[in-house]
């Protein structure tokens, strides 16, 4: 028996999904728009539907049972494939035009990517961009996102990925904050520095290490687990952190011992393959990856580098497939 037979209301989902996110009725009412008593009667009818309660009332809020985690996964995937139908009616697949989702990084979606967008929107004003701004990778495959920057490579065969290249990271401070605490000329003078880093022991930290940054996490006299944070504090001048080269270029950042601490992120973006044929698709895509590579153009030998000797980093990996 399908859906169509038995007749699910989706709006009863779309209200058990709001509570479950949210943790109440009156923050799941104003996420979907509708009335509290709304929110409660559509709960209610699903669960006499299914048979069971699917929350409980705690001092924090509403708890979903172990039934309701179960279902969850369902109502979640029933919600994506919503919102992709909406983007794919939102205008004839041979327009540039409609509604297009993109996902990245934080510090790509919010420092790197605004500005290629703009272009794209001058030539394409009929364009409506959805932006994600996540260090999750959201799953292009269960369609969260129409295309992604990715800064891993992909490995679904479903899925079609461009190469841009490796973004290089190194170490940055404001020249204000060299100029009172003095320029470090070595890592081991850097140690000696206020240093931005991460609040628990992460893969990023495990990266600093591996890149010939002898750190531990009771180094960082500025400690958060948000990109967006360290790098607002390296551009207000309170110490020393890792920044991608070329939005530290933008910035007027100075790199520092770049030939002795530096590493990189492969960098892709990526769409399901059953897209590549949509017009507005295909012309985000080739967009992101024509500004991407011209973000990553190499600066002028040495503009903004204060240097010491470097280990060898490993080699980058130079595979693509294009859609």
């Amino acid at each position: 028996m399908s859906a169509l037979d038995i007749g699910i209301d989706w709006e009863r989902q779309r209200a058990f999904l709001a509570v479950i996110s949210e943790g109440s009725l009156s923050a799941a009412a104003r996420r979907i728009g509708v009335a509290q008593p709304t929110v409660r009667r559509r709960i209610e009818e699903l669960e006499v539907e299914i048979g069971t309660p699917l929350f409980t009332r705690s001092p924090s809020g509403l708890l979903p049972t172990a039934r309701a985690e179960a279902l969850a996964g369902h109502v979640r995937a029933m919600a994506l494939a919503a919102e992709a139908f909406v983007r794919s009616a939102s205008a004839e697949a041979g327009e540039i035009a409609g509604r297009v989702r993109i996902t990245a990084s934080d510090v790509v979606a919010i420092e790197v990517l605004p500005p290629i967008l703009a272009t794209l929107s001058r030539k394409h004003p009929e364009l409506v961009i959805e932006l994600s701004p996540s260090n999750r990778n959201e799953d292009v495959l269960r369609r969260e996102a129409d295309v992604a920057v990715r800064m891993v490579a992909p490995q679904q065969e479903a899925l079609v990925a461009q190469r841009i290249g490796a973004i290089p990271l190194g170490l940055h401070a404001t020249a204000d904050y060299l100029a009172a605490r003095g320029t470090p000329r070595s890592l081991a003078e850097v140690r000696g520095h206020v240093l931005i880093g991460v609040e628990h022991d992460t893969p990023v930290l495990r990266a600093l290490q591996a890149g010939g940054l002898p750190i531990r996490r009771d180094d960082f006299a500025f400690r958060s687990d948000h990109d967006l944070a360290q790098l607002a504090a390296i551009r207000a001048g309170l110490g020393i952190g890792v920044c991608q080269v070329p939005l530290a270029a933008r910035e007027g950042l100075v790199r520092l011992v770049p030939d002795a601490f530096g590493f990189d992120l492969e960098t892709w973006v990526v769409c399901h393959e059953d897209l590549r044929g949509v017009a507005r698709v295909r012309a985000v895509f080739d967009a992101l990856v024509t500004g991407l590579r011209r973000y990553l153009r190499p600066l002028p030998s040495g503009e903004g580098d204060v240097t010491a000797p470097r280990t060898p980093m490993p080699p980058r990996r130079s595979q693509s497939r294009r859609p």
